[in-house]
């Protein structure tokens, strides 16, 4: 319709413009002495109308002549960049792809044209830290720094990621400060700090990353767990060598982050310092909860049955209670037996490891018999004992 519309226009102008022209009889007098020429005002018109676009013409022309080398320039940069723009995405394909050598040989073609040089420059340092040629990482690592600084970020998550991957956790440790000093705290970030952290052994700092990632919900919560569990146990070796550090610090491991294992390492700590009591507390603590996540362990039995210090007698009862929940443990058994053996509950003491071995032979049960037998002067009932737990070794 639209088109239609103007095409009547150009009939209804040209009809009109026909009319006007047919209608004016005017014409131009141009006197030069000693010329005269006249001629219709109408050719005038025309030939002024013809003499307008020959003048433009002209002038197009020349001034299209005349910039022809500046947008064949043009022409080429574009081609230039064009080029180097795929340059760049292969090098990022072949870093993802794995092809190490190839992705730093495109990223220096794209960084010599000037393509994105920051992104550029960490791309070949990525590929040359694949590739372990630690000259050229550190010197693409600079020029990244130095090309563009909108890449900072990038390029100290890059720098430490690197130093992890490379156990350099110290100077990972010093990009991470850098980062969060200039750009904050993310979720990437944490990780890796985590990560160096553990690396350096800065277990206290670790605990406290972990509970930030797990706030985030950054990290699966058995991850969390695990992490907490590995640093709460390292702490504990840390401490081991001295009572007093050994048991501020259990004291302040909360509630949600113990279980057995940080209980166990806990008691053998304690255990070797001589601190039998506070290390009853403690397992009584985990084996008295059975929500506890795997909470009834033979290890801490073990060690519950050869505590010297504190009241055995309340010790004995505790156990008992535990053994009307637990009547077939044969750790427990043992545990008990070797108890009121420390009591001289001679009778009690036989039978609770008599049953130990009812349920599972054992060594240490047979030991034990056969100390209680030396004891009440019973060298026969003790000889066998003592034959049986070497047969038990044996085997």
């Amino acid at each position: 319709m639209k088109s239609l519309f103007w095409i009547l226009a150009l009939f209804a102008a040209a009809v009109a413009l026909a009319l006007g022209a047919r209608m004016n009889d005017g014409y131009l007098l141009l006197v030069l002495p000693p010329w005269r020429i006249e001629i219709s005002l109408n050719l005038f018109i025309l030939l002024l109308a013809l003499g307008f676009v020959g003048v433009y013409a002209a002038l197009r022309t020349f001034f299209l002549a005349a910039g022809m080398p500046q947008r064949a320039r043009e022409y080429r940069e574009r081609q230039q960049k064009a080029r180097a723009a795929v340059v760049f995405q292969d090098a990022v394909r072949l870093l993802f792809e794995g092809r190490f050598g190839q992705a730093l040989k495109k990223a220096t073609e794209a960084h010599a044209a000037g393509t994105a040089p920051g992104l550029s420059a960490l791309i070949a340092a990525r590929a040359a830290q694949r590739m372990r040629e630690s000259g050229k990482q550190r010197g693409w690592m600079q020029r990244a720094k130095l090309d563009d600084p909108r890449t900072e970020a990038a390029t100290l998550m890059l720098e430490a990621e690197m130093m992890n991957e490379a156990r350099r956790f110290d100077e990972a440790l010093v990009a991470l400060e850098r980062l969060q000093a200039t750009h904050g705290r993310h979720i990437a970030a944490l990780r890796l700090e985590l990560r160096a952290r553990q690396g350096a052994g800065d277990w206290d700092g670790v605990l406290k990353l972990a509970r930030q990632l797990a706030k985030r919900d950054a990290l699966p919560l058995e991850v969390v767990s695990e992490i907490k569990v590995q640093a709460h146990l390292a702490n504990i070796a840390r401490h081991a060598g001295d009572r007093g550090e050994l048991s501020a610090y259990l004291r302040g491991i909360a509630a949600d982050e113990r279980n057995w294992r940080i209980v166990l390492a806990a008691a053998r700590a304690l255990t070797a310092l001589g601190a039998d009591a506070e290390a009853q507390k403690q397992i009584e603590s985990v084996l008295a909860d059975d929500a506890l996540d795997a909470a009834w362990q033979p290890e801490l039995l073990v060690i519950y049955g050869r505590l010297a210090g504190g009241e055995q007698t309340a010790r004995i009862a505790r156990a008992e209670a535990w053994l009307r929940q637990h009547p077939d443990d044969a750790v427990l058994l043992l545990a008990l037996g070797r108890m009121c053996l420390r009591q001289r509950l001679w009778g009690k003491a036989q039978s609770y490891l008599e049953a130990s071995l009812a349920v599972a032979e054992s060594q240490e049960a047979h030991l034990e018999l056969a100390r209680l037998f030396d004891l009440l002067e019973r060298s026969e009932e003790a000889n066998k004992h003592y034959r049986a737990s070497a047969r038990s070794e044996v085997h």
